[in-house]
């Protein structure tokens, strides 16, 4: 009985470690290219003001 819940608890323990290794990865990808985006319109920034 106890071997099932030490691996039943093993799983959880791991796929919440990978689920917030992927939810860290995503979320510095999406900053990055936020931050690229929001350069490239300061550069254009006088092109395109009417």
């Amino acid at each position: 009985m106890n071997e099932k819940v030490y691996k039943t608890m093993s799983h959880a323990g791991s796929g919440s470690l990978v689920l917030g290794i992927l939810v860290l990865v995503t979320g510095m990808v999406s900053g990055i290219l936020m931050i690229i985006n929001g350069a490239k319109l300061l550069k254009r920034k006088y092109e395109v003001t009417i």
